[in-house]
């Protein structure tokens, strides 16, 4: 379950504004504003949910999952990137 706090977090590590998620994306800005806004599991389609993840993702950014500790996000390693896509 991707939460607003996932998203945030996500956007802070790429530097981007929501402006930024929203063109990567094609997500609409207004819509962005109001997922965030709310705090926990993000309300809204599938395929809104799933452009949202596949731009962070594109852009570097992995989900990590709660396993007990809460859910988060991290970059991936970029010599990791360069060797698999070399």
């Amino acid at each position: 379950m991707l939460t607003s706090e996932q998203i945030r977090a996500a956007r802070a590590l790429l530097r981007w504004e929501q402006k930024d998620l929203a063109s990567a994306s094609g997500v609409s800005l207004p819509t962005i504003k109001r997922l965030e806004a709310k705090p926990g599991p993000m309300n809204a389609h599938g395929p809104t949910l799933a452009a949202l993840s596949r731009a962070v993702e594109e852009a570097g950014v992995q989900f990590i999952s709660g396993n007990g500790g809460g859910p988060g996000v991290r970059l991936r390693d970029p010599i990791h990137i360069s060797q698999s896509e070399g």
